[in-house]
């Protein structure tokens, strides 16, 4: 099974890296961005085939490693 965790900031919490990336644009010329957020994404290969438990590993790694709960969300994706 394969999955993708896509993991962003909060609403609210600073982002150094999207400002610097909007900034980066403007300069380059690339003009109408008014907004950048970054994050990260993670593709995965789970084995065996049981969604569920393929849902609840992946919460348990984006808990425990993949995002900071405290100033990201995550987004868990799926597919056989």
């Amino acid at each position: 099974m394969k999955a993708r965790v896509v993991v962003t900031l909060k609403n609210g919490v600073l982002d150094p890296q999207g400002k610097a990336i909007e900034g980066a644009l403007a300069s380059l010329g690339v003009a109408g961005v008014t907004g950048v957020r970054q994050g990260k994404v993670f593709d995965i290969t789970l084995s065996g085939t049981d969604a569920d438990a393929a849902r609840e590993t992946l919460k348990a790694a984006c808990d425990k490693l993949l995002a900071n709960t405290v100033i990201e969300n995550y987004a868990i994706e799926t597919s056989a």
